[in-house]
C-alpha cells in the first residue's frame, strides 16, 4: 500500500464512524422529443454554476444516476470543485428512477441514450452552461463514446470512459447462452426476420433480454442489444473521437475483462489517455473513486 493510499484507507475509516451526511443534489426534469419525462441529479460544486462547466454522467446498463458506484463518485468530484449533471436513461419509461424492472416490456433501443444524451446538452446549452465534458460508465461509457464519434455538439469539449463496454462476438453468444440458457441465433434470427418484415415492434413473450432471463421484448429491443454490431466495441471506435478522451480501467473487472488487452496500442497519452486502477472491479467502489477522481481532475487540467 502506497503512503497516498494509507492516507486515505485512515481517514476513510475516520469517515466510516461518523454521522451520514447526505449530500444535496438538486433533481432537474426536461420533456423528450419522444414525450417521455426524463430525469437527473444536478450536484453543483461549492461556489460554482453551470456556466463554470459541468460533467454529464450516464451510467450503465439497466443501471440509474444514483446507484452507490455514481453517487461515491459524484460526492468526491464535488469535493474537488467539479459539478456533475447525472442522468437517467429512460429506457422507455416516464420519469423513470432506480434500477430497470425486469417485468416491465422491454421496448427501448440501445442507440435511444444517445439522443437522450444530446437532448440534455442542448437542455445544458439552454441554461447558458459552460464546458461539458461527458462521462459514461460500461454500456454508458459506449453510448457515450458513439455519441461523440456519431453526433456531437459543440459544448463537449471532453470525454472521459469507465471501463466503458468491450464488445466480441463469440463471447457476447456464450454470455446470452450462460444467462438464459440457450443459444443466441435462433431467437436473434426471429428477430431479425421480424424487422426485416417490417414487424419490428412485434412483442416476443418472454423472449429476455440483457439481464433480464424471461423479460418481453419487442424484436426490434432483441436485435438492438444483441445483434452483431462490431460499435459496441468502444475500444475500436476511439479512433473516430477528435475530443481529448480518458479510459479508465480496473485490474480486476470481469465485467469488461479484455479492456486492457484492447486498449494496447489506443492510447497515444495525449488524444487518447488510458489508466489502469490497480486493484479496482467494475464499480471502482469506496477508496477506488478516490482514483477515478484522481485521473479525471488531472485530466482535466492539462
Amino acid at each position: 500500500m502506497t503512503f497516498r493510499r494509507f492516507i486515505r484507507a485512515a481517514a476513510f475509516c475516520l469517515v466510516a464512524l461518523l454521522p451520514a451526511i447526505p449530500a444535496h443534489a438538486d433533481e432537474v426534469k426536461i420533456k423528450l422529443k419522444s414525450g417521455l419525462t426524463a430525469n437527473a441529479l444536478l450536484d453543483l460544486a461549492p461556489g460554482k454554476t453551470l456556466k463554470d462547466g459541468v460533467i454529464l454522467v450516464v451510467h450503465g446498463t439497466a443501471a440509474h444516476n444514483d446507484m452507490d458506484m455514481l453517487k461515491n463518485l459524484r460526492d468526491i468530484l464535488k469535493g474537488r470543485g467539479l459539478s456533475t449533471l447525472a442522468i437517467n436513461i429512460t429506457l422507455g419509461i416516464d420519469d423513470r428512477h432506480g434500477m430497470f424492472d425486469c417485468r416491465t416490456p422491454n421496448t427501448h433501443r440501445h442507440l435511444d441514450a444517445l439522443d437522450e444524451i444530446g437532448e440534455w446538452l442542448d437542455w445544458l446549452k439552454g441554461q447558458g452552461a459552460g464546458p461539458v465534458v461527458l462521462l459514461g460508465h460500461s454500456r454508458g461509457g459506449n453510448q457515450s463514446a458513439r455519441f461523440v464519434a456519431e453526433k456531437g455538439h459543440p459544448l463537449l469539449t471532453r470525454l472521459v470512459l469507465i471501463a466503458p463496454a468491450t464488445w466480441d462476438e463469440k463471447k457476447a453468444a456464450e454470455g446470452f447462452q450462460r444467462q438464459h440458457a440457450r443459444p443466441l441465433a435462433p431467437d436473434l434470427a426471429d428477430a431479425q426476420a421480424l424487422i426485416k418484415a417490417g414487424k419490428g415492434d412485434t412483442v416476443m413473450p418472454k423472449q429476455g433480454v440483457l439481464y433480464c432471463a424471461t423479460a418481453i421484448v419487442t424484436a426490434t429491443t432483441f436485435a438492438s442489444y444483441h445483434g452483431a454490431d462490431p460499435r459496441h466495441d468502444t475500444p475500436s471506435i476511439l479512433g473516430e473521437i477528435k475530443l481529448p478522451t480518458l479510459v479508465i480501467a480496473g485490474s480486476k473487472d470481469t465485467v469488461v475483462a479484455d479492456l486492457p488487452q484492447k486498449m494496447e496500442g489506443k492510447a497515444d497519452g495525449k488524444r487518447v489517455r488510458y489508466r489502469l486502477v490497480d486493484g479496482a472491479d467494475h464499480f471502482f467502489l469506496d477508496l477506488y473513486g478516490e482514483d477515478v477522481a484522481d485521473a479525471v481532475e488531472k485530466f482535466l487540467a492539462d
